[in-house]
């Protein structure tokens, strides 16, 4: 069983690395897409629909209409679509989205695995200002849930849903990393920089959709749970885990920090000591750890099919409105 639990990490890296991968891949065609429209003579490509994933607060505008009027914009289908299905896997399998499949979240775990390997360890910042910090991306997730949740009504959504500005937002969210300012450029760079040095910085501080999740996914029947009789008090479960939590002294990881990257299972020593389990009522029982990716993976696309076979994926813009809109937003980044 110890055997089978270290393949664990080399599974969660692959997965990370081929939702990396597809992540480029439609980032990519969507660039390919929107070159058509500034490019005479550019050769015809599709939209793909999946890129309105990168547009999380339109997904939790449309997740607020949808739930006051029953209907789905037609502009950004996917980014709703998307956003359900990465709030549905958290609320049923933890904050497994930022552990296994979150693009950024990679990235940022790439950064840090470098500072580690250049100077050794990677840096901890003081426990009050950890704290401090960490409040950042909750009162960032406070704003948006009281601009987009109480402050913004369906009708008030309705009118900048049906706005030129919302039908290319997708492309203006593009045009803000292709043709970044020089503040843009050295916010970014910081955030790298800081990312080298701290495990998962823009994710524990910054990320207003991570803690989202992370609130979620405390209602998750999942957690990981420790044997005090079976374990050795070897340390390997904290000093191995990428969101600092102190999994030795849990009985359960119930933190909205934990990613669900079963991590801390996988480097655990001591047979029985630390595993995955599913508590529903007062019962509860472990689990195979491998049961965890493959019912996020399956929940996520799901919903995604979901989607696709109720006509609730694409986007309903016309073409002829791409020619008149990429134009002008072009024009309008040229000029800055």
């Amino acid at each position: 069983m110890l055997t089978q639990k270290k393949y664990l990490r080399p599974l969660r890296y692959g997965v990370q690395f081929c939702f990396l991968l597809l992540t480029v891949h439609i980032g990519h065609q969507f660039y390919q897409f929107v070159q058509q429209f500034e490019i005479p003579g550019h050769a015809l490509v599709q939209r793909p629909a999946s890129v309105d994933g990168f547009l999380p607060i339109g997904g939790l505008m449309a997740f607020k209409y949808f739930l006051f009027t029953g209907i789905i914009e037609p502009v950004h289908p996917s980014g709703f679509i998307m956003f359900v299905a990465i709030l549905g896997v958290s609320l049923v399998i933890k904050k497994g989205f930022c552990g296994w499949l979150c693009p950024i979240g990679t990235i940022s775990q790439y950064l840090w695995m470098i500072g580690e390997k250049i100077f050794g360890r990677n840096f901890r910042i003081e426990k009050v200002t950890d704290l401090a910090l960490r409040s950042l991306k909750y009162i960032l997730l406070g704003l948006f849930l009281l601009l987009i949740g109480v402050a913004m009504a369906p009708n008030m959504m309705l009118l900048f849903f049906i706005t030129d500005y919302y039908k290319v937002v997708d492309v203006r969210m593009m045009k803000f990393f292709t043709d970044m300012t020089t503040l843009t450029m050295w916010v970014l760079i910081a955030l790298g920089v800081l990312s080298v040095l701290y495990k998962n910085f823009w994710c524990r501080y910054l990320c207003p959709y991570g803690a989202l999740l992370g609130l979620v996914s405390r209602m998750s029947p999942f957690k990981v749970r420790r044997d005090e009789k079976r374990c050795s008090h070897c340390h390997a479960c904290t000093s191995h885990c990428p969101t600092l939590i102190d999994v030795e002294s849990k009985q359960a990881v119930k933190s909205a920090e934990c990613f669900g990257c079963l991590t801390c299972v996988s480097h655990c020593p001591s047979e029985g000591a630390l595993d995955l389990s599913v508590r529903f009522g007062k019962k509860s029982g472990v689990v195979n750890s491998y049961l965890f990716p493959l019912i996020l993976l399956l929940g996520f696309y799901l919903v995604i099919f979901l989607g696709m076979v109720t006509d609730k994926w694409n986007s309903k813009i016309p073409y002829d409105e791409y020619q008149r809109l990429i134009p002008e937003v072009q024009k309008e980044y040229s000029q800055r």
